[in-house]
C-alpha cells in the first residue's frame, strides 16, 4: 500500500471466476485530504486508480504495473467525510500473454462514482 492507513478492506466477495465485489472504508482523516482540498475533501482520482491496482494485485497475487487506462469516467465526487464506504466491482481476466485486464465500477451508496477499464503487466 503506497499510502499507509488510507483505506481498509471491510469485505471481499468472489461473485464468479472473474468477478469480485470489495467494500472498503476510506480514512477521511488521512493527510492526503488536507491538501485535496482543505475544508472540502475530495478523493483524488489517482488514489482511486491506485486502490484498484492494489486490490487487483491482492486478488491475482501478482505485482502489477499499469500498461493502459481506457474509458476512465469520474461520475461523482467522493467526499470521504460524507461517504467513506465504497463498493468496488472488479471484473479481472488474464490474457494468454499474461496481461491482466480489469473493468471497474466504484459506488458509494447507490451512486456510481467511477468507471474504468485498465490493463496491467505483471512485473
Amino acid at each position: 500500500m503506497i499510502l499507509q492507513d488510507f483505506y481498509k478492506i471491510l469485505s471481499e466477495e468472489k461473485i464468479s471466476d472473474s468477478k469480485y465485489t470489495i467494500t472498503i472504508l476510506v480514512n477521511e482523516k488521512h493527510e492526503v485530504f488536507k491538501g485535496h482540498f482543505p475544508g472540502n475533501p475530495i478523493m483524488p482520482g489517482v488514489c482511486m486508480i491506485q486502490i484498484i491496482k492494489e486490490l487487483t494485485e491482492s486478488i491475482t497475487k501478482s505485482s502489477l504495473m499499469i500498461q493502459s487506462l481506457a474509458n476512465v469516467k469520474f461520475m461523482a465526487l467522493i467526499n470521504p467525510e460524507v461517504t467513506p464506504k465504497l463498493r468496488l466491482e472488479l471484473d479481472i481476466t488474464t490474457t494468454e500473454d499474461g496481461l491482466v485486464k480489469v473493468k471497474n465500477t466504484t459506488y458509494f451508496n447507490d451512486t456510481t462514482a467511477l468507471k474504468l477499464s485498465n490493463v496491467y503487466k505483471k512485473i
